[in-house]
């Protein structure tokens, strides 16, 4: 009866005029940034982050949220007609979603991955209203050394199940934790890696790190590729999928609901990780694999609900424990923290028309971009013939005046300048910017409890250890650690003992 209250009040919230502008906003936008291949949410966000400043906190969140998840169902549309996946997790997409439309079945391809995206948007944000009240009445018994043991515990998470080399990012995660305490200490106010630039006394803004290593970076990166779109068909006819197509479909939609739901609540993971396990999945149980790669519903089905269940579940532990589980998520604790507001579990307590209107706006938006994406599939891929280089400029211009009218800084343009530049960097380096993020907002936090911690226990560390919760967090982050370190240092050993 409680939570039938609880989404009632959410509900009053969400269908206010101006939050259904900005949910609309949101997945519009979302939509159109997952149709452009080369932008993203991550980047996205990023350059939208300035113009929360202005806008009330739960239009931000509802706004920035609809990109998100908005961002995964438009993804869908050019992997399925131009075989170009205009998100990362809708690479997967490509491989059957392709083949479908090549056989004039691309109407039943793209109805499949709204479906599917639809009911796993829903049963996903159902998720969070049921388990995220009891986790965050939990996490409301935490003290600083049990969030300390926590937050390290996300961010070696984070770090070890993140794309790429561990060690790189570990070695990012600890280079954000480095930029997040640059400027005054709170307690004395002596500062911290200012390197004389009074400009650096209050830190470094959140949004110029985002918005230099994901927006100025991925449009470097991008100016390297080949131009070159084909678009296989811009006529959608037979948009129903028949009879044996959702007989097909649903035990893959739901199988890729609940495992996209597991890996989202996970740090460090992607969709990209959640959709590439269901297509696997799909594969393995199928009877006849042979199907997959050459039109198998179930390859666009599963892949698709996956990478909407886990967009949707990484905000179970943002809401919840303020643990961002993945870059998009450190993006919206930084705008949380811009608009005053301290992530965790006081934000159900202190702020419920902000988590409840948040979750009632997942539904509202889900339903949105099925009406969307369907009836104006020829629109989304008319976009395609716009040329990136005309993008580029204004999306550059856009980043810079938005830096800019938040502190009507200059220096500011420049420190966005070098980050871009050094993002760009990191990405020939394969150092991924994600880890960096993760540890950046994380940073101040974790000191903080560290500092609180030991100032309670009087300067003596074993308070994380003799605390339950405390050493229950950091046993699993050594077990973390150890499952990826050995296999490898045993891998090492073998091949040395073969040699020898």
């Amino acid at each position: 009866m409680e939570l039938f209250n609880n989404l009632l009040f959410g509900f009053s919230v969400a269908v206010s005029f101006q939050n259904l502008i900005y949910c609309f906003i949101g997945v519009l936008v979302g939509t159109l940034i997952g149709v452009l291949p080369g932008i993203g949410p991550l980047a996205t966000i990023a350059m939208l982050l300035p113009l929360t400043y202005n806008v009330p906190p739960i239009s931000a969140m509802i706004m920035l949220a609809g990109i998100y998840y908005g961002a995964m169902y438009g993804g869908s549309t050019t992997s399925i007609l131009v075989n170009l996946p205009g998100e990362t997790a809708s690479v997967i997409t490509c491989i059957d979603g392709y083949q479908m439309a090549r056989q004039g079945r691309a109407g039943p391809a793209l109805a499949i991955s709204a479906i599917g995206s639809f009911i796993a948007g829903c049963i996903c944000t159902l998720i969070i209203a049921l388990f995220g009240p009891p986790l965050a009445e939990v996490a409301l018994e935490f003290g600083s050394a049990e969030y300390f043991s926590l937050m390290l515990m996300g961010l070696v998470a984070a770090a070890v199940l993140a794309h790429g080399d561990m060690v790189k990012s570990l070695a990012m995660v600890v280079l954000g934790l480095l930029l997040g305490i640059v400027g005054s200490d709170v307690d004395s106010g002596v500062k911290r890696f200012c390197f004389g630039f009074y400009e650096l006394a209050d830190g470094i803004g959140v949004v110029i790190i985002a918005v230099g290593v994901f927006a100025v970076s991925e449009i470097m990166s991008n100016l390297g590729e080949i131009e070159k779109r084909e678009v296989f068909t811009s006529r959608v006819k037979n948009l129903f999928p028949t009879k044996e197509d959702l007989r097909q479909s649903m035990g893959a939609i739901f199988r890729g609901t609940f495992l996209g739901a597991f890996f989202g609540v996970l740090p460090g993971t992607t969709p990209a990780i959640a959709a590439f396990s269901s297509y696997m999945l799909e594969k393995k149980i199928a009877k006849d694999p042979s199907r997959f790669g050459h039109g198998a519903i179930e390859g666009v089905a599963g892949p698709e609900s996956a990478n909407n269940a886990d967009a949707q579940c990484k905000f179970i532990p943002m809401l919840t424990l303020g643990i961002p589980a993945s870059g998009v998520m450190a993006l919206m604790l930084g705008a949380l923290m811009i608009q005053g507001i301290t992530p965790g579990p006081q934000v159900m307590v202190q702020k419920p028309d902000l988590f409840w209107g948040l979750i009632v706006s997942m539904w509202i938006g889900n339903l949105m971009l099925v009406v969307l994406n369907l009836p104006l599939i020829g629109m989304w891929v008319s976009l395609l013939k716009v040329p990136y280089r005309l993008l580029f400029p204004a999306i550059m211009v856009f980043c810079s005046i938005g830096i800019y009218s938040v502190n009507n800084s200059p220096f500011e343009i420049y420190l966005l300048a070098i980050f871009g530049v050094v993002g760009f960097l990191w990405r020939i380096l394969e150092f991924s910017p994600v880890p960096l993020m993760l540890g950046f907002v994380l940073g101040p936090m974790v000191e903080e409890n560290l500092r609180r911690a030991l100032q309670v226990s009087e300067g003596d560390p074993t308070i994380f250890l003799t605390r339950p919760i405390s050493l229950s967090f950091l046993l699993a982050t050594v077990l973390i650690l150890a499952a990826m370190v050995l296999p490898a240092v045993r891998k090492r050993y073998t091949k040395a003992s073969e040699s020898s």
